[in-house]
């Protein structure tokens, strides 16, 4: 068998090896789960060099080193939805912040970077640069801009539940109250804390506050809290909400 991993063969026997790994739901895999999945006419010492086929020819994406996303090109191959890519890129990780604002209803602006949470640090690309950056660091990945905010292990799991990003990928990402709260709890991240007050008055009564209130207990920062109960009481909130907050003391 002709093992050249560039020209016709290797095309094709990239394509197959993708097809194994679309027929086993990996649309995003890694370098060894091509390995794994490969047909059983693809030798292991040829997978890295069609991965770089397949890329090189737009057949697949790489998002980083060692791992790779599927495109509709692909004979039953599809597109990997963007919040995917982001949970996927890091892991564990959430979507949040105007990402999460936006999918929730609570924002009408159209976030131009995906912004996701995680407990662990995160090097993105630019970082290792020579040359400094005038912009936030994000991470440029499948045509979009990723942005992840590292957060304390405690804070993490808060409020952070799973959606259908359509029928093939489930990923996770902070709910409707989460998401408020961190309009408090990170003011900078949304252009200020008028933006977390705007939210309160157009859609309270979209939020459960007794859950956005437990939420802030839980952050167990008492700064927060009071952020928060000041944007309650300046739209209304009733005091049997409020009472909670109003007991946190400095």
């Amino acid at each position: 068998m002709d093992e050249r991993p560039t020209g016709e063969y290797g095309l094709s026997a990239g394509i197959a090896l993708a097809g194994s790994l679309a027929d086993a739901g990996r649309y995003v895999f890694t370098a060894d789960d091509a390995v794994e999945l490969r047909p059983a006419d693809v030798r292991r010492e040829t997978v890295p060099r069609l991965l770089k086929s397949l890329a090189d020819a737009g057949w697949i994406i790489r998002l980083r080193r060692g791992l790779y996303a599927g495109t509709g090109k692909l004979p039953g191959g599809v597109d990997v939805p963007p919040f995917a890519i982001a949970t996927s890129l890091v892991k564990p990780s959430a979507i949040a912040h105007l990402s999460a604002l936006a999918h929730h209803g609570l924002t009408d602006q159209i976030p131009r970077v995906v912004s996701a949470i995680t407990p662990r640090k995160v090097v993105v690309p630019s970082m290792r640069g020579a040359q400094p950056v005038e912009c936030p660091h994000v991470w440029h990945a499948a045509g979009l801009d990723f942005r992840y905010v590292v957060v304390v292990p405690e804070h993490f799991d808060l409020g952070v539940e799973m959606i259908w990003e359509d029928e093939r990928f489930r990923v996770p990402i902070t709910d409707r109250e989460r998401t408020v709260l961190d309009l408090f709890a990170m003011p900078r991240l949304f252009g200020g804390i008028g933006e977390g007050l705007g939210v309160l008055e157009q859609f309270r009564e979209d939020i459960d506050l007794a859950k956005l209130v437990a939420y802030a207990l839980r952050y167990a920062s008492i700064a927060v809290g009071k952020r928060l109960g000041w944007g309650l009481e300046t739209v209304g909130a009733c005091p049997a909400v409020l009472a909670p907050l109003r007991e946190l003391r400095a």
